[in-house]
């Protein structure tokens, strides 16, 4: 299935999870939070959040500077 993944569109296992997409891509620990049509999918909810085709997901990390 496609999908929306921080602004370029990727194919994808149909019904992954939040947490399977971030395995898949070797994100790991990287990623802090996540959003699935502009709403914030609570980390503790990435293992049961199933993506649907079409969804716009936004994976983010957190960079420090000054």
């Amino acid at each position: 299935m496609e999908i929306v993944l921080n602004g370029q569109t990727k194919e994808v296992a149909p019904h992954q999870t939040i947490e399977a997409l971030i395995q898949s891509l070797h994100l790991g620990i990287g990623i802090m939070a996540c959003a699935v049509n502009m709403e914030i999918v609570k980390k503790q909810d990435w293992d049961n959040f199933t993506l649907n085709e079409g969804d716009r997901v936004d994976l983010l990390d957190f960079v420090g500077g000054g």
